[in-house]
């Protein structure tokens, strides 16, 4: 009987550090910094080869595209005093322009250019303010009752025919 207890005590222990292990393995690879580019480059610490996700707008020009390949796109993003060159190397959201706000996600080479895996863009905000200020916001339909004219719908207005 108490050989039956050690051996139950020693699965479980196995079983609940191996799901332990897991857990945290998987926090620890999914977790990543997110930063704004005048917060990581006021970093006094090296994030060389880390994985983070870095917010900024694109600098009016910066955007540089091969003419070999024009999945491969370079450019500059900004905020405030502090600017991060881009290397990214995919097909581009529609809303990728100049001075657009995006979100890239890779990691930073030790050269200094952030390599991104990911192009996040926002929608703008004079979306939001339209939106609030009673204008329609693209992707929605017009009320229905501005298409509707009277008589439209009775059988008296439409066309007869005779054979």
């Amino acid at each position: 009987m108490q050989q039956k207890k050690v051996k139950f005590l020693v699965g479980s222990l196995l079983i609940v550090g191996a799901i332990g292990y897991l857990i945290t393995m998987g926090i620890s690879n999914t977790s990543q910094y997110f930063f704004t580019v005048d917060e990581l480059m006021s970093q006094k610490v090296s994030f060389a080869g880390t994985g983070m996700k870095v917010k900024g707008n694109v600098v009016n020009g910066s955007i540089q595209r091969d003419p070999d390949d024009y999945l491969n796109v370079k450019f500059l993003i900004e905020e405030k005093d502090a600017s991060l060159k881009v290397s990214y190397q995919g097909v581009t959201p529609d809303m990728f322009i100049d001075g657009g706000e995006v979100v890239v996600e890779g990691a930073l080479g030790k050269d200094g250019v952030f390599h991104a895996n990911t192009l996040l863009t926002s929608c703008p905000s004079k979306y939001e303010a339209e939106k609030e200020a009673g204008k329609m916001h693209p992707g929605t339909f017009p009320k229905a009752d501005k298409y509707r004219e009277p008589g439209l719908n009775k059988v008296e207005a439409l066309p007869k025919t005779t054979i």
